[in-house]
């Protein structure tokens, strides 16, 4: 699985695999979501939630770094601003298998912004910046970034502009590009994932003026058919040693309802409707990706009753505590609330029969062929 750059290649076909991930999500993308969400798609990049420098440095690393090898790639979300702090628990995260290394500059909560990390720091690019080069230098594997387009009001284009001509200088060459501002007092964290309206139009400017960066846009992506609307049509050339040379921007024909003329991106990052309506990966998997014999939402299921009972006897792992991030699967099909409250009623770390009597909530009759 590649490492770097806007594309995978899948060896099997020779193929080039389109750059699309899930956002990291604090309390949803723990290791059990993302290993549902590998199931559901082999190709889809993962991330985990935003950890943060202090609970790698005076917590159980173990705890908040271990992960089943299944789910890769993925990659680490750091939380932080204290280069060398940074550097350290980058290096961690490469030392356990992480694929890639990404800093937060985009959550906007006040618990976050009172640790002098996550939006507020777009306000200080040099901070970054430095942060960034630490972590280059510490790690062999991909550093990037995830930011909104401006925070309060700062006027978003100068402000975008500052930001990535000068974290790049630092070398980060991907930036994860949230397409709304954050408003750092007025606006919960909710809110602020809503409120603020979204602008494809400045990520898509930033591509255009930085065509050697990868440019990955997230915000309001909720179909496959918006994720190919969006995506690059051309893939860019491989150089010498694997990196790749990104080609120039062009406009496509938008889905309606943006208001805007279309673009391409490097790649996409879904947040929200990945979590609430997983069987979107399925729809990514086949429409998007390609395969030809991606697994159901029934497979992916019974493929997780044995996870479950692993991790019961293992860890002691109650039920709820993976199923809950399954309670979406069959979201608007018959069945699907029967589901819900089934999983939302079962608790417990009992593992998980298959015959009569089963733990488990009868599967609703449908993605099953």
């Amino acid at each position: 699985m590649l490492k770097d750059g806007a594309i995978q290649e899948d060896e099997t076909v020779n193929k080039i695999v389109p750059h699309i991930s899930v956002a990291p999500m604090m309390d949803w993308t723990d290791r059990h979501c993302r290993y549902f969400h590998r199931l559901l798609s082999p190709n889809v990049r993962l991330y985990t939630e935003m950890v943060t420098t202090g609970a790698l440095l005076h917590g159980d690393v173990d705890r908040h770094l271990r992960f089943n090898a299944q789910e890769k790639y993925v990659a680490l979300q750091l939380g932080g601003s204290e280069p060398d702090d940074l550097a350290t628990c980058a290096k961690m995260g490469e030392d356990y298998g992480y694929d890639e290394i990404n800093l937060n500059c985009g959550c906007p909560s006040e618990r976050v912004q009172k640790g002098a990390f996550g939006a507020c720091l777009m306000a200080e690019p040099d901070t970054v910046a430095r942060a960034v080069e630490a972590m280059v230098k510490a790690v062999k594997i991909p550093v990037t970034v995830k930011c909104r387009i401006a925070i309060d009001e700062y006027e978003p284009t100068p402000f975008l502009n500052r930001f990535i001509q000068t974290v790049s200088s630092a070398g980060c060459e991907m930036f994860v590009i949230h397409a709304r501002k954050a408003w750092l007092k007025g606006l919960s964290p909710k809110e602020n994932r809503t409120k603020p309206p979204i602008d494809y139009n400045l990520p898509a400017q930033i591509k255009q003026d930085y065509p050697h960066l990868q440019i990955i846009l997230n915000g309001e992506i909720k179909t496959a058919e918006q994720v190919k609307s969006l995506l690059s049509q051309r893939h860019p050339e491989r150089g010498a040693e694997g990196s790749s040379a990104i080609n120039a921007l062009t406009k496509i024909p938008h889905p309606e309802g943006f208001g805007m003329t279309g673009y391409e991106f490097d790649g996409v990052m879904i947040g929200r409707e990945a979590y609430q309506n997983p069987a979107l990966l399925i729809d990514l998997e086949r429409e998007v990706f390609g395969s030809v014999h991606g697994r159901s939402a029934h497979d992916a299921v019974m493929e997780m009753i044995p996870y479950i009972e692993q991790q019961a006897r293992d860890y002691g792992t109650p039920m709820k505590s993976i199923t809950r991030h399954m309670i979406g699967l069959f979201q608007g099909e018959r069945g699907s609330k029967a589901w819900r409250r089934a999983l939302t009623h079962r608790s417990g770390v009992a593992p998980v029969a298959r015959g009569k009597g089963a733990a488990f909530p009868p599967i609703p009759p449908i993605r099953q062929e």
